[in-house]
C-alpha cells in the first residue's frame, strides 16, 4: 500500500524567455488549452488523491492565492474531497526566489507535516504540461518500498535540450520491480542521455545531510540548485528513474506555449 505523500508545485522563477507575457502574468498562470497551465497538474495531483500541494512563489507571487485558492478539486469530481492548497512566499519572505533545492528546504515543514518518519513527497514543475501524466499510488509505493532517494521521470530530448540531461542503466517500465538507475554520466560519455522532465518523487532525506547542508524551513534564505543533490545520490546509486513517453511540453518560450494551441482570446485580460 502506498503511504500518503504531499506534492510541490515549483512556481517561483521569472520566466525571462516567455517575457513579454510574464511581464505581468507568472508563467504557471498562463492559460493553455481553456485552464491555468498550473491547473493541469493541480487536476492531476487531487484526482490521484494527494491531500496537500505546497506551491513556491517568488515573481507575481501575490497572484496566486487569488486565483487558485486554499482548496482544489478536480473537474468533475464533486464527491471528491477537495486538495489543500499551501504557499511558500519566497519573494515576499526574501525579495528573490530560493532555487529549486533552497525553495523545496524552505517549504519542508509544510511538505512534510504529518507524513510521518520517512517523508515522501512529489515534485513537479508548475510550467511544464504533462497532460497525461499519472500521479500513480504504485510508482509511490514501490518508491516507498526502495532505498532510493528520489525516481524521476525522464523525457525523450526535446529540440531545445538535444545532450539531455541524465542517462539510464536500464530503460524500465515505471512498474518494474527494479527500476531502472538515473546516472550521472561524465561529460565525455557517449551513452544516451534524457531529459528531467521535472516531475519526481523524493525523500525528505534528501534535503538534510549529508546530501544537503540548508536547514529545514531554511529560515536564511539560501539560494541552492537541485541538481548536484540528484548528482551526488545518482553516483551512489540512490536515484532511480522511469522514461516517459507521454505528451510532454516544458512551457518555456511564447513559441511553444502558441504551438499547443493557445489563442489570442485565451490570454489573461491585462496582458
Amino acid at each position: 500500500m502506498a503511504p500518503p505523500v504531499h506534492a510541490m508545485l515549483l512556481a517561483a522563477g521569472r520566466g525571462e524567455r516567455m517575457r513579454p507575457l510574464t511581464d505581468t502574468c507568472p508563467k504557471p498562470l498562463l492559460p493553455v488549452r481553456g485552464k491555468a497551465l498550473a491547473l493541469w497538474h493541480l487536476d492531476a495531483l487531487a484526482r490521484a488523491g494527494v491531500a496537500c500541494t505546497v506551491i513556491n512563489t517568488a515573481w507575481l507571487g501575490e497572484q496566486f492565492a487569488p486565483r487558485l485558492g486554499a482548496q482544489h478539486r478536480p473537474e468533475h469530481a464533486t464527491l471528491q474531497a477537495p486538495m489543500s492548497l499551501r504557499y511558500s512566499h519566497e519573494g515576499h519572505d526574501f525579495g528573490h526566489a530560493l532555487e529549486t533545492a533552497g525553495g523545496i528546504a524552505r517549504a519542508l515543514p509544510l511538505l512534510c507535516e504529518g507524513l510521518g518518519p520517512d517523508p515522501i513527497f512529489w515534485v513537479l514543475a508548475g510550467d511544464v504540461y504533462a497532460p497525461d501524466f499519472a500521479f500513480e499510488a504504485q510508482a509511490v509505493a514501490n518508491f516507498a518500498a526502495s532505498d532510493k532517494l528520489a525516481h524521476i521521470w525522464l523525457v525523450p530530448n526535446p529540440a531545445h535540450n538535444p545532450q539531455g540531461d541524465f542517462g539510464l542503466a536500464a530503460v524500465g517500465a515505471s512498474d518494474s520491480a527494479v527500476p531502472a538507475l538515473a546516472l550521472n554520466l561524465p561529460a565525455d560519455s557517449h551513452a544516451p542521455r534524457y531529459t528531467y522532465s521535472t516531475i519526481g518523487l523524493y525523500r525528505a532525506a534528501l534535503f538534510a545531510p549529508p546530501w544537503c547542508s540548508i536547514p529545514s524551513g531554511n529560515a536564511q534564505g539560501v539560494q541552492a540548485p537541485l541538481a548536484p543533490l540528484l548528482r551526488a545520490a545518482m553516483d551512489q546509486g540512490r536515484v532511480s528513474a522511469s522514461l516517459y513517453t507521454g505528451l510532454w511540453t516544458d512551457v518555456g518560450t511564447p513559441e511553444r506555449l502558441a504551438a499547443l494551441g493557445l489563442s489570442s482570446n485565451e490570454l489573461p485580460s491585462h496582458l
